[in-house]
């Protein structure tokens, strides 16, 4: 039996636990149900997170957490900010976690748990770093096309909690809900089941095209299926321009939101849209753990590993031999082949189906 670990299943006394995922915005979302498992398994339980900063929001106000603990990137490499972050640490290491849970897997997230000092720390073993030396348990993944969401699973039965629980994995935010129903009678805009275009991504090799958007657009609008639906674009600044482009080709169809909802009120435009069209980002996987009707575009990543969460029918790719290249750059001599061979009218299509369940 692991220290600090229950015994078949029994009730065991609360605990004080320390989860790190500080990022990324998809990443954070499939960890969430680690949360809630533990959380139902002991509702006494005392649960903090290790977050990037710019990802606060997202957790800020979850029922099923009790602090948030702000990472801040340029702390680990800028002495300036190092008694700060010694700081931080030593205000860790006093709160005496009963368990570290480390589900980033590298090394940064390795000596944090470390220096953490909990009285147990397990973490997800990823061969290519070498934070699996400072845990007292690591956890390989099952296998190379088991989905994240199942590795971070496989790190909770090893601590003994059951994952056979039913659990909401994005409980609604009050708050975000009424700002997004708010902003309907304040435009000319009625719809509450829009059509959501997502086309942002971390990586540029994971961004469908800019015409190809258009193209949708164009397709869909015209067609008879969504003759009164309307559109949202979402997405970060970064798509800012893409949004505002869509907006001056269809002023009486498109909404433009990019830059300006926070995480929760993203989430929120994501959970009374109709369906979701996105590339592999972060808001795909929110879209998957709300249960939405999704067309997810992949190109360079393995959507059997990092898609949405049992939602393989929503994924839409072409398979060439560079596909899955893993690779934030495309080496290709055709620039996104895997992506640009994705077609307008192939996801027009997919749109409409889903229109239909």
């Amino acid at each position: 039996m692991l220290k600090g670990c229950p015994s078949g299943g029994k009730h065991f006394l609360s605990l004080k636990i320390l989860i790190l995922k500080p990022s990324s915005l998809g990443d954070v979302i499939q960890a969430l149900p680690v949360l809630r498992l533990l959380k139902k398994s002991d509702s006494s339980h005392q649960i903090h997170w290790w977050i990037h900063q710019g990802l606060r929001g997202l957790l800020e106000e979850d029922p099923d957490l009790d602090g948030l603990i702000p990472f801040h990137r340029s702390q680990w490499g800028n002495p300036r900010y190092w008694p700060q972050l010694y700081q931080q640490l030593e205000e860790i290491r006093q709160c005496r976690f009963d368990w570290v849970i480390d589900l980033q897997g590298l090394a940064r997230s390795g000596v944090f748990s470390w220096f953490a000092k909990g009285g147990f720390t397990i973490g997800v073993e990823d061969p290519r770093e070498f934070s699996y030396a400072f845990y007292d348990v690591a956890v390989p993944r099952p296998s190379y096309d088991s989905h994240a969401v199942d590795w971070y699973l496989a790190v909770l039965k090893q601590l003994g909690v059951s994952v056979d629980s039913d659990f909401e994995w994005i409980p609604p935010r009050i708050r975000a809900a009424e700002a997004v129903q708010c902003s309907f009678s304040d435009s000319a805009f009625s719809s509450v089941d829009p059509i959501a275009i997502c086309p942002g991504a971390r990586w540029s090799n994971k961004q469908w095209p800019a015409e190809y958007w258009r193209r949708l657009l164009e397709i869909l609008i015209s067609h008879a299926d969504c003759m009164d639906r309307e559109f949202v674009i979402l997405g970060g600044k970064d798509e800012q321009a893409l949004g505002q482009s869509l907006v001056q080709l269809f002023p009486q169809r498109v909404r433009d939101m990019t830059g300006r909802t926070s995480l929760p009120e993203l989430i929120e435009w994501l959970r009374i849209s109709r369906v979701i069209v996105c590339n592999d980002s972060g808001p795909m996987h929110i879209a998957a753990a709300l249960k939405k009707n999704l067309v997810a575009l992949f190109g360079p990543t393995h959507p059997a590993r990092t898609g949405p969460y049992g939602g393989m029918n929503d994924v839409q790719r072409i398979k060439i031999p560079c596909a899955p290249c893993m690779k934030s750059t495309c080496r290709n001599s055709i620039d996104r082949e895997c992506l640009t061979l994705i077609t307008p009218e192939w996801i027009a299509e997919q749109v409409v189906l889903r229109l239909e369940t």
